[in-house]
């Protein structure tokens, strides 16, 4: 898993990409340049998608059991259609993951939406959004686990009430496309420190942040 992450590391960058990371690295140079110390949390791009198998499994435990349970056993059969439907709402609402992302962020950020920025890891067909700059700890949580409630939690918990096993099955799978952003999070939630001051930075091309503390 390590050496899969350092390939994910060297990876080739996108012109917008390198600009990014420059700009990044800048800003890094800076905040330790006033006594920040840093502290990687990056997770890579495969360890989170293995991650997210692993999640899988209690997300649909969870939702179908409350799915039965609610609507006393109900009935669940997947039609052609339906099967189009998930495939073409998963493509869209993927997409909208990302925007929920930058106008959550956008709200803290300095800048507002000019902190935002999209791209893509064709390698790994994962689009992704980066705020360009440093966050306090809380609203960087918030930012990183709206997309996985609005997206998913919310539609999911709408599926089981109203007897919808098609809303309730695009509303999983779009909790579970949010593994990674749950894994960036308890590892920032796991890592301790006494410092009185934290600044959470995301990483513009790897998955993950850096943590900056004094």
């Amino acid at each position: 898993m390590d050496e899969q992450f350092e390939k994910e590391k060297q990876r080739k960058l996108s012109p917008a990409e390198e600009k990014r990371l420059q700009r990044f690295d800048a800003i890094c140079a800076d905040l330790e340049d006033q006594g920040f110390a840093r502290h990687d949390l990056t997770v890579g791009i495969v360890r989170a998608n293995v991650f997210a198998v692993v999640f899988a499994i209690p997300v649909f435990i969870i939702g179908f059991g409350a799915y039965f349970a609610v609507n006393n056993g109900g009935s669940f059969g997947f039609e052609l259609s339906d099967l189009l439907i998930a495939i073409g709402a998963m493509f869209g609402l993927t997409v909208i993951h990302e925007l929920v992302h930058g106008l959550t962020w956008s709200r803290f950020s300095e800048n507002g939406w000019g902190d935002i920025e999209f791209g893509f890891m064709k390698e790994y067909l994962t689009p992704y959004c980066t705020c360009k700059a440093p966050l306090p700890k809380t609203p960087y949580i918030i930012g990183a686990l709206m997309p996985g409630i609005l997206l998913g939690i919310v539609p999911a918990a709408i599926g089981v009430l109203a007897g919808s096993y098609l809303v309730l099955f695009i509303g999983l799978i779009m909790t579970v496309s949010a593994a990674g952003d749950v894994l960036i999070v308890f590892e920032l939630l796991r890592y301790r420190s006494d410092a009185a001051e934290k600044l959470i930075f995301d990483h513009p091309t790897q998955a993950g942040c850096v943590i900056f503390e004094r």
